[in-house]
């Protein structure tokens, strides 16, 4: 099933991600290259909330650029599979081997907004990120390391410890979201 028909087929949890969800498919009627950074104004990304096997923990990393804690991800560079992007990421971001999809379903959607910053040296511009995120499994007692160009410290939070340690009152919302969906699984 290819990533408009995986869209197409998501049943949002609130009305933010049916609004979300409409606007991620209308940006894909409307715009083109809508898989890399070239396209400036917005473009797909993918994120995972990853949580231990008994789902009471999440593994986050401190982000740099924001200095927040939030969760791992990254941006789908032309891969359409944003599936194999959020497992790529969780990795790369993590140091962790072993990781799994709970499902191969979309677990959220969001449109987040990315104010201006500096990356590498260079400016990137404010712009959209059309994410999807998977919720993903790990062994806590597996060994991380911290990727230090993009994060500072690797850690596991219980699930309502996760939402304090965010320093962005939006992202807040979002993990709040992620553990009631969570929650819901149980």
């Amino acid at each position: 099933m290819n990533l408009r028909q995986q869209i197409e087929n998501y049943i949002p949890y609130n009305c933010e991600e049916q609004k979300d969800k409409e606007i991620m498919l209308k940006y894909m009627d409307t715009f083109e290259d809508v898989l890399t950074r070239n396209n400036d104004i917005g473009h797909f990304t993918s994120s995972c909330w990853i949580v231990n096997k008994e789902k009471t923990k999440v593994l986050m990393v401190y982000h740099n650029i924001y200095n927040s804690w939030s969760w791992t991800g990254g941006h789908a560079d032309g891969d359409s599979d944003l599936l194999h992007v959020s497992i790529k990421e969780a990795k790369e971001e993590t140091g962790i081997k072993n990781v799994e999809p709970l499902s191969d379903n979309i677990f959220s959607l969001e449109v987040l907004g990315v104010d201006g910053h500096m990356k590498k040296g260079n400016y990137v511009p404010s712009h959209i990120h059309l994410n999807v995120t998977y919720l993903l499994c790990a062994d806590e007692r597996e060994v991380t390391y911290i990727k230090e160009d993009e994060n500072s410290d690797v850690k596991w939070f219980l699930l309502e410890d996760a939402i304090k340690a965010s320093n962005e009152p939006y992202m807040k919302k979002i993990y709040n979201k992620l553990n009631k969906k969570l929650e819901d699984l149980k």
